[in-house]
């Protein structure tokens, strides 16, 4: 490894994909794929690469899959940038807020939409008398760490409360999950903004949490998706579409058998499950993944989405709106730059009604 990556937390238990090839091509090496995320992975995230991993679909698309935990999405664009990873998983801020008025776009671009829809939040006890956005003044938001991609949005939307970051509310570090969660029953904090799985789990260890709502052109802003450098669309777009199409896979199989899909996460991750009541634990976490997988598999009219489609009307909006909040230097965006999808007749090349049936088989 990179002395660049010597650094990061790395985990291989949940997404190290055994080398394999395809029987078609027997002779070919599995290509290496190297995913760099921003934070670790949790039952609704990690769930998706165990399940591939049980189903074996990584490897029916001659794919072995590694990653590694960076320092926040901030992290993952230079890393991206030297190539040091394939893929990565950060959330569109970091790369959007780096593009500069009059010079070119980097060369980097999403190529699958993996959140369509934002699992991001302002939460705070239940017992708070908090109710709104605007109630946070003179408070604290608590965050991961101050490298997060969650930031930008955070100061936009408290500015279009009316909120002044750094003066009417203060951004600070508490660390991941239960770090995070110790500073809010502590008081430490008013607010955590963490993605709706860490308030799922914080709920399910008793603290009860208060979600706040957003402003929709907010609500409905995209947030993880896979980013790759430019070279690999143009020079490896078969790896693209064969990740993109496993990746998807995955989703469908969680969402058929989400029992399957907490229990694979859990073999692969043992320190991950909950102690105690064994079956209260795995019902409450197969709720936890429903609830996500409705989201990510579904529209708000239940259709089913199209796997890895980014819908650019929507990213344009919150685009001038982060513009018009002060975080990014221009409207004026290359997005068909920055998010393609080139990729997606790809992604659903499989047969969904046998794959269900597979992952129905599941114990």
């Amino acid at each position: 490894m990179k002395p660049l990556l010597g650094t990061a937390l790395r985990f291989a238990t949940a997404v190290c994909l055994a080398a394999a090839v395809l029987p078609t091509a027997s002779a070919s090496a599995a290509d290496k794929v190297l995913v760099g995320l921003a934070i670790p992975p949790t039952i609704t995230d990690g769930g998706v690469y165990a399940i591939a991993d049980e189903l074996g679909l990584f490897k029916e698309q001659n794919i072995e899959v590694e990653s590694v935990v960076l320092q926040g999405a901030g992290a993952i664009v230079p890393q991206l940038l030297q190539k040091k990873v394939t893929f990565g998983f950060p959330l569109p801020e970091t790369l959007l807020a780096a593009h500069k008025p009059g010079e070119p776009p980097l060369p980097l671009t999403y190529v699958y939409n993996a959140n369509p829809y934002n699992s991001l939040e302002l939460s705070v006890l239940a017992s708070s008398d908090i109710k709104s956005i605007k109630d946070l003044k003179g408070g604290k938001i608590g965050v991961g760490a101050l490298t997060w991609g969650t930031i930008p949005q955070t100061r936009a939307l408290l500015r279009s409360e009316g909120l002044e970051p750094g003066k009417d509310v203060s951004i600070v570090a508490v660390g991941n999950l239960g770090s995070g969660f110790h500073a809010l029953r502590e008081n430490r904090v008013e607010a955590l903004n963490f993605n709706s799985t860490w308030i799922d789990l914080m709920e399910l260890e008793g603290t009860k949490a208060r979600r706040l709502p957003y402003p929709p052109v907010f609500a409905n802003m995209i947030v993880n998706g896979f980013l790759t450098h430019a070279d690999t669309v143009k020079q490896q777009p078969d790896l693209i579409a064969r990740f993109g199409r496993a990746y998807a896979q995955a989703v469908v199989a969680c969402d058929a058998n989400p029992k399957a899909c907490v229990e694979a996460f859990w073999k692969r991750n043992p320190q991950a499950k909950p102690q105690g009541d064994a079956d209260k634990a795995l019902a409450d976490n197969v709720e936890i993944l429903k609830r996500r997988l409705a989201l990510t598999v579904r529209d708000a009219q239940g259709k089913d989405r199209v796997p890895g489609a980014f819908d650019l009307e929507i990213i344009r909006a919150y685009v001038k709106a982060m513009h018009e909040y002060g975080e990014f230097a221009t409207a004026d965006i290359p997005l068909e730059t920055y998010f393609s999808n080139q990729f997606v007749p790809e992604y659903s090349k499989f047969d969904r009604a046998a794959l269900i049936a597979r992952a129905k088989a599941l114990p």
